[in-house]
């Protein structure tokens, strides 16, 4: 989980300072998890959760910046999408700030008839 939380925290923003129990937790619920790794060290990370026949989606999907732009994200996205629990879904979603253009790239689009929603709740637990 260290390690896991070091590669979060120092690359991605909208998955900092999550603690270690509560990786733990997110693991057990996810259905696919992919990491990668280069001499020993985590540099990637992605994880789905999906009810195995309609939806899916994926998540936290990061790569260390010194390893981004050599192919790391996109065999995380593809060994997610092969993965038994989505790879026969009807729609397989995801949510991006800023990386569409890489998604798009591995055949995701934009959608005019899907709105995201947000229910904001104010975390109580400690990040550490």
């Amino acid at each position: 989980m260290a390690t896991l939380k070091r590669l979060l925290d120092n690359h991605s923003f909208w998955a900092q300072a999550r603690s270690r129990a509560d990786l733990n937790r997110m693991l057990v619920g996810s259905q696919a998890v992919v990491s990668a790794w280069s001499n020993r060290q985590l540099i990637g990370f992605g994880r789905a959760t999906s009810d195995g026949i309609y939806r899916a989606v994926l998540w936290d999907v990061v790569v260390s910046g010194d390893h981004q732009g050599q192919g790391v994200g996109r065999r995380i996205v593809e060994a997610l999408l092969s993965r038994p629990a989505v790879a026969g879904v009807e729609r397989v979603y995801l949510m991006t700030t800023n990386s569409a253009g890489f998604y798009q790239q591995l055949g995701f689009q934009g959608s005019e008839t899907q709105h995201l929603l947000l229910l904001q709740r104010v975390s109580g637990r400690s990040s550490g």
